[in-house]
């Protein structure tokens, strides 16, 4: 495939949070001939999302906050429901999970086990998010978590029954990708019915 592929210019767009570079590259198609195409790609890293779970209490740990892409595309309030995540910043995905499930829920998770890792969006976005399921109970809090106030966090905790959760998905409350694929991989290591 790689041969299929010339990267003919890269253009920065923008070097903030996020690095948005214009490539034109020439793609062959599976006949021969070569398009040309313009293509603008998203980069600002890979990341980790942890959704932690209290067997004895059947209980999930969420978040809610405020998404801008969220505010401007669906008319809303832009506060979206989601399991904790956070950017790798040089961490393995494991240890990423873990420091953001410290640093936004205030608990310290065990016997963490990585489902899969995933591209949210990759027509546009380089990001992969491994994604994690964990244990917690209520010995492992640690704090009241809402993530870095000095980060632009500021995250609402929200412990919740996990069937109210699989409801919620099912109504399409809780619309984020990474978030209701954790579900999923915990409806089916609970080897529950769907909803």
């Amino acid at each position: 495939m790689s041969k299929r592929v010339t990267i003919e210019r890269e253009e920065p767009l923008s070097q903030g949070f996020v690095k948005l570079t214009r490539y034109t590259i020439g793609y062959q198609r599976r006949d021969g001939s070569v398009d040309r195409l313009v293509r603008e790609v998203h980069d600002h890293g890979h990341g980790a999302s942890v959704l932690p779970y209290d067997a004895r209490r059947g209980t999930v740990l969420l978040v809610r906050q405020f998404r801008l892409p969220a505010y401007l595309t669906d008319g809303g309030n832009g506060f979206i429901i989601e399991a904790c995540a956070g950017l790798l910043d040089g961490d393995d995905p494991a240890v990423c999970a873990s420091r953001e499930a410290e640093e936004e829920l205030g608990i310290r998770v065990s016997n963490l086990r990585h489902m899969m890792t995933i591209y949210g969006s990759p027509g546009c976005v380089t990001e992969h998010i491994a994604l994690f399921l964990a244990d917690y109970d209520h010995d492992s809090r640690l704090s009241d978590g809402g993530g870095h106030a000095h980060e632009g966090e500021d995250i609402e905790v929200l412990e919740i029954p996990f069937a109210e959760m699989r409801q919620m998905v099912k109504d399409g409350l809780i619309v984020d990708a990474k978030t209701v694929l954790l579900s999923l991989f915990l409806e089916r290591e609970l080897g529950l019915p769907p909803p």
